[in-house]
């Protein structure tokens, strides 16, 4: 028996046989009435407001507002073979030359510049990107090591808040949530980006 067994045996103890566990109040709000238009609206104000960067775009412009993202994150003139993908992104998305990850070791995946992913979800009210350890999202390290994050954002994928998005999740999933670039602050409240994550966030939003 493990510390964890031999606690909830306790707790099972205490409660007694007689003593189910009470049912879980889920009266909290489960949809929205906003339009697509209002919640893009927030969650382009929530994630600039984290200092991530949203670039806006039609479905036939994702391949040059790509590029135009990794401009802005990486500078003029980058390497498209510094750039690394999540396997199971869009070919028209992707910049040509980049790499795709394989499931190269960690130290590899570090050396890129900039990954680019989709994600399983964007959650307007917080200002939060779902990714889920799909194809389209690729693996958690793919989205935490390299110092810039380009993450694609379909209209579709935008949902009002937490609950609604936990009901478009696998909760087995290896979940990873993104509120604006990685950052801490210390004791003085000096903000430090970059520290566990990706310093650079930027958001190509497709509507």
């Amino acid at each position: 028996m493990t510390a964890r067994d031999e606690v909830l045996a306790r707790i099972r103890t205490a409660l007694g046989p007689d003593r189910p566990p009470p049912e879980i109040a889920r009266d909290y709000r489960t949809t929205d009435e906003r339009t697509v238009a209002e919640l893009l609206a927030v969650l382009t104000d929530r994630l600039e407001d984290y200092r991530a960067t949203v670039l806006r775009c039609a479905p036939d412009a994702v391949a040059a507002t790509v590029a135009a993202a990794l401009d802005a994150g990486l500078g003029a003139g980058w390497d498209p073979a510094s750039v690394v993908t999540a396997p199971g992104l869009p070919g028209p998305w992707r910049p040509g030359g980049a790499a795709e990850d394989d499931g190269r070791p960690a130290a590899e995946l570090a050396a890129f510049a900039a990954t680019l992913t989709g994600v399983a979800v964007a959650i307007a009210e917080t200002g939060t990107l779902v990714l889920d350890g799909s194809p389209l999202s690729g693996r958690r390290a793919l989205s935490l090591l390299p110092d810039c994050l380009v993450c694609v954002v379909e209209a579709g994928q935008v949902v009002s808040g937490v609950p609604e998005a936990l009901t478009r999740l696998d909760p087995a999933a290896p979940l990873t949530m993104v509120s604006g670039p990685s950052a801490t602050s210390d004791i003085e409240l000096n903000r430090v980006e970059g520290v566990h994550g990706p310093r650079t966030l930027l958001v190509v939003l497709v509507a």
